[in-house]
C-alpha cells in the first residue's frame, strides 16, 4: 500500500492575510512540500498539469526532474498528464528520460484535465476528447513497447520507422494510472491495458466513484488481467488536521469558504458529510480513510491533497508531519490486516522488472519445451 500527497499547484489568496504567493514562491513551496513528504516517510509525490492561471505546474517533468535530484526514496508521479493535448511522442521521451534520472522512481497518471480551453490552446478539439485519449494512449504504448514504430491514426501525422529515445529504463516503461472523475470510457481504457485506475475521491459522493471503480474492476477481470479484486486502484482525498478536531474546523473554515472549488456552495459540514473531505483530528482522518476500503475494496494507493485553497507553507508542512507521524503508520497496519494474499501491492519499477524477467523466463522455457517435446511443467 502506497501513501502520498498530490498537488494541483493552485495560487490562491490566503483569506486570513489577503495575500497570494507569487508564482516563484508557489513553485518553491511545492518543491519544499515534496521533499518534506519524503522526510516524513510518505511513498509518493504527484503533481498535476495545468496551462492556465491560477495554476503553476505547466511542466511536470521539469519539476519532477528537479525533485529526482533532491530526493532518494519517494516515488515521483503526476496527478494528471494530459494525454489528449500532449504529443504521445513527447510523453514517451520525457517520462523515459525521467525514469533514468530518478533510477526508476517514476510513474504517471493519464487524464484529460478539467479545463476545456486547453484543447484549442494545443490545437485540439474538445469534442474529440475521448477518441484523443484512446488513440494517443495506443500510440504511447506502441512507442514504449516497441523499438521501431510505424503508426497512422486520426489525430497526428504518421510515423515511419520511428524510435523514441531514450528507451524505457531496463526495458520497462513507467507504470500508468488513468485518472477520471466521471468517464466510464477511461475506466475501460485502464482495464483493457491492465493499468491502474485512479479515482480522485474528493468532490463527489462515494456512490459515484463506487460505480466507476466497480466498472473498472469488472472489465479488468473481463480482459484477463486477474480477478476483479486484483485490479490496481488508487484514491484521492483532502484532509486538514489539528490535534483537536474543533481547532481544525475553525482554522480551515475560511480557506474552505473562499476556495475557488469549494466556496459559495454547501457548508463545510455538509461537504465533509457527503464527500471524503476530512477536517478534524488525526484519528478522524484515520477512521474516515478506513471506510474507503469498505466502499471500494482493497486498493493500492492513497493520495491526500494538503496544499490547496491558499494554505500557507508552514501549515502544509505541519499537515505532513501529522500524516507521516500519526496517520499513515496506523493506516498501513490497518489496511494490511485481513488483506487477501492474492491482492497485489502497487507496482514499482523493481516489481515490474521482476515480472518482466519472469515472463521472459517462462516464455523461454515454453519455447524450449516446444522444441524438445518435453512437458513445460513436471507431471505428477
Amino acid at each position: 500500500m502506497q501513501f502520498g500527497i498530490f498537488t494541483v499547484g493552485d495560487i490562491t489568496m490566503d483569506p486570513t492575510t489577503g495575500r497570494a504567493p507569487t508564482e516563484h514562491e508557489r513553485i518553491q513551496a511545492i518543491m519544499t512540500i515534496a521533499q518534506h513528504a519524503e522526510d516524513v516517510g510518505l511513498d509518493v509525490f504527484a503533481t498535476g498539469e495545468h496551462h492556465n492561471e491560477p495554476f503553476v505546474p505547466s511542466s511536470p517533468t521539469t519539476m519532477l526532474g528537479y525533485l529526482a535530484a533532491k530526493t532518494s526514496k519517494i516515488l515521483l508521479s503526476t496527478s494528471t498528464t494530459l494525454i489528449t493535448t500532449n504529443d504521445p511522442v513527447k510523453i514517451a521521451e520525457d517520462y523515459s528520460m525521467l525514469q533514468h534520472l530518478a533510477d526508476g522512481r517514476v510513474d504517471l497518471m493519464m487524464g484529460r484535465g478539467n479545463t476545456g480551453p486547453v484543447y484549442p490552446w494545443f490545437g485540439k478539439d474538445i469534442r474529440q476528447g475521448i477518441p484523443l485519449a484512446v488513440e494517443n494512449y495506443q500510440l504511447l504504448r506502441e512507442l514504449w513497447d516497441n523499438h521501431t514504430v510505424d503508426w497512422e491514426g486520426r489525430f497526428r501525422t504518421p510515423l515511419q520507422g520511428f524510435t523514441s529515445t531514450p528507451r524505457p529504463l531496463d526495458g520497462v516503461p513507467p507504470f500508468v494510472w488513468h485518472g477520471s472523475i466521471r468517464s466510464p470510457q477511461i475506466a475501460e481504457l485502464a482495464a483493457f491495458y491492465g493499468d491502474g485506475f485512479f479515482a480522485n475521491n474528493i468532490f463527489w459522493p462515494t456512490d459515484h466513484f463506487k460505480a466507476l471503480i466497480g466498472l473498472y474492476r469488472q472489465r479488468f477481470e473481463h480482459h484477463g488481467h486477474g480477478s476483479a479484486d486484483q485490479a490496481i486502484v488508487g484514491l484521492g482525498g483532502q484532509v486538514f488536521m489539528r490535534k483537536n478536531s474543533q481547532d481544525a474546523v475553525e482554522e480551515f473554515r475560511p480557506y474552505f469558504d473562499n476556495a475557488p472549488v469549494y466556496g459559495n456552495g454547501p457548508s463545510l459540514e455538509e461537504f465533509t458529510e457527503a464527500t471524503p473531505l476530512t477536517v478534524g483530528s488525526p484519528q478522524e482522518v484515520i477512521d474516515k480513510t478506513l471506510t474507503f476500503r469498505e466502499s471500494f475494496g482493497d486498493y493500492q494507493r492513497q493520495l491526500f491533497l494538503t496544499d490547496h485553497a491558499g494554505l500557507p507553507l508552514k501549515t502544509v508542512l505541519e499537515q505532513l508531519d501529522l500524516l507521516g507521524g500519526e496517520v499513515v503508520p496506523v493506516l498501513r497496519a490497518e489496511l494490511v490486516e485481513n488483506r487477501p494474499a492474492h491482492v497485489p501491492d502497487a507496482p514499482t519499477h523493481a516489481s515490474l522488472v521482476a515480472a518482466r524477467s519472469a515472463e521472459k523466463s517462462e516464455a523461454h522455457q515454453l519455447k524450449a519445451d516446444t522444441v524438445t517435446g518435453r512437458a513445460p511443467f513436471p507431471t505428477p
